[in-house]
């Protein structure tokens, strides 16, 4: 009888272990998205495909692959002249917006997830979007290397400014420098065969401004946002 009743025990145990839990399964953790990869319109390259709107404008569709862990995507595009941006919104990885014929932007995009504050973003790419009759474009708007834009730099009496220069047709011939301690500087130097300008002399407790003017072959030019940095 006692073993019996040791069975039924023992049963009633192997029973009540093996049966399934009641435990909700553990919640995964959201995963943050990644970054995008730009497809189109390509980088330093002339848009000639958008859908004429009117006489100064032009419908483009920007397209990008899709990124893991992404339910939206923010597309910036900067007026490269103006230097005027805007933000616009896609659930997928393409939007068309109106832009202005015969002018240069830069685009990038930023990937979002509903589960996750952070975010990603692509590289950025510039084009021209092409113009009615254009033959040649004016280099793109040279862009900041160092020092970077509202850099605070350790006392020194000397710096290097450094620059990046494109364009869509590949004849960039020389740049003039401007550079002084004015939010409009003067004229510093000018047919500049290299995008770097080593140094330049500075002195402590000053701020400095600078800015570049790109110079084609065919006479076209462009001129880059005003940049600044102080020497401490």
């Amino acid at each position: 009888m006692r073993k019996y009743l040791l069975y039924i025990y023992l049963g009633a145990i192997v029973f009540n272990c093996g049966g399934g839990s009641d435990d909700p399964e553990p919640t995964p953790t959201p995963k943050n998205p990644e970054a995008a990869s730009l497809v189109y319109p390509e980088q330093n390259s002339e848009c000639t495909t958008g859908t004429n709107v009117t006489a100064t404008n032009s419908t483009v569709e920007f397209e990008w692959d899709t990124s893991t862990n992404t339910d939206t995507y923010e597309l910036t595009l900067k007026n490269l002249v103006t230097t005027d941006e805007t933000k616009h919104t896609s659930s997928t990885n393409k939007i068309s917006l109106e832009l202005l014929k015969a002018t240069p932007y830069s685009w990038y995009i930023i990937s979002k997830s509903n589960s996750v504050t952070n975010t990603a973003q692509s590289q950025t790419w510039k084009f021209y979007n092409a113009g009615d009759g254009v033959i040649s474009y004016a280099p793109f708007p040279a862009e900041v290397i160092a020092p970077v834009n509202d850099a605070n730099i350790a006392t020194t009496d000397k710096v290097t400014l450094d620059w990046n220069g494109s364009d869509v047709d590949n004849d960039i011939a020389a740049y003039d420098v401007y550079f002084g301690t004015t939010a409009s500087p003067p004229s510093f130097k000018t047919n500049q065969l290299e995008s770097l300008l080593e140094d330049v002399s500075v002195t402590s407790a000053t701020t400095y401004y600078w800015y570049i003017i790109t110079k084609d072959e065919q006479g076209n030019n462009s001129q880059s946002e005003t940049f600044k940095f102080t020497i401490n």
